[in-house]
């Protein structure tokens, strides 16, 4: 699964924006730190909608536009962090979205736990050599029929694991989507088929990634996990290397 990233800076959205020719969010001038966002915290992460010619921000955990009240809103976004890609055209919250309401996600890293005799060991998972990962997801727009708010929401689909990622995420076995430029292109576009978006769902080439593991400060709950010490490496000897095929 994927709950945890690192959508770090403006040099974030500069870089991002000049690839895909789009405007850069509003707030592109103002310090924007997400060295550690949770998803279950639903903090506004920087989104390129399919419809939409600028990047925007949008609450991480997607409310689908038939949800009634603020209480369902609220309940179903814990649900919807994630969407599988191998039920995604099936299940109600989704199968609207993934079909005319696609987006891409663009993160410096994400943060991973491996289960090693019984305990777990975080890892910041980062592309190679690109400086950012394009993450595939949906997005949907809510209105809030109470207070007459418009609320855009996002979820970041999930793909079985690569070599790599089957090693850290070693119980569920699960990444998030993540496509190269190309294949964001096209997973933009309004034209695609159904048949090309399934297609496009499949795991990223794990040697385009790195990792190392980090502190656990990420978990700690008495000190600020979004902060640049975050993602400092820290070694486990007894943790044993991964070996990737």
């Amino acid at each position: 699964m994927c709950y945890n990233v690192n959508q770090e800076g403006e040099q974030l959205e500069l870089d991002f924006s000049s690839e895909f020719k789009v405007k850069p969010h509003k707030r592109v001038a103002k310090e924007k730190v997400g060295y550690h966002l949770n998803g279950f915290a639903h903090p506004q992460l920087l989104v390129l909608a399919n419809d939409l010619a600028e990047l925007q921000e949008m609450e991480w955990g997607l409310v689908p536009f038939w949800v009634k009240s603020p209480d369902q809103a609220a309940d179903i976004a814990n649900k919807t962090l994630n969407a599988k890609s191998e039920t995604i055209f099936e299940l109600p919250s989704f199968r609207a979205a993934i079909l005319k309401r696609r987006c891409i996600i663009p993160v410096s890293g994400f943060y991973e736990w491996r289960h090693y005799n019984k305990k777990t060991y975080p890892y910041y998972i980062y592309p190679k050599s690109e400086g950012y990962f394009r993450m595939g997801g949906i997005w949907e727009e809510w209105l809030d029929k109470e207070s007459g708010e418009i609320k855009r929401t996002c979820s970041i689909i999930t793909t079985a694991a690569n070599p790599l990622m089957e090693q850290i995420h070693n119980t569920k076995k699960r990444m998030p989507l993540i496509l190269d430029h190309d294949a964001a292109v096209k997973w933009l576009s309004n034209d695609i088929k159904k048949e090309e978006i399934r297609e496009l769902m499949a795991p990223f080439d794990y040697e385009s990634m790195d990792t190392h593991t980090i502190s656990r400060l990420i978990t700690s709950r008495s000190e600020d996990s979004n902060v640049p010490e975050v993602l400092i490496q820290e070694a486990y000897e007894e943790l044993p290397k991964m070996e990737v095929a």
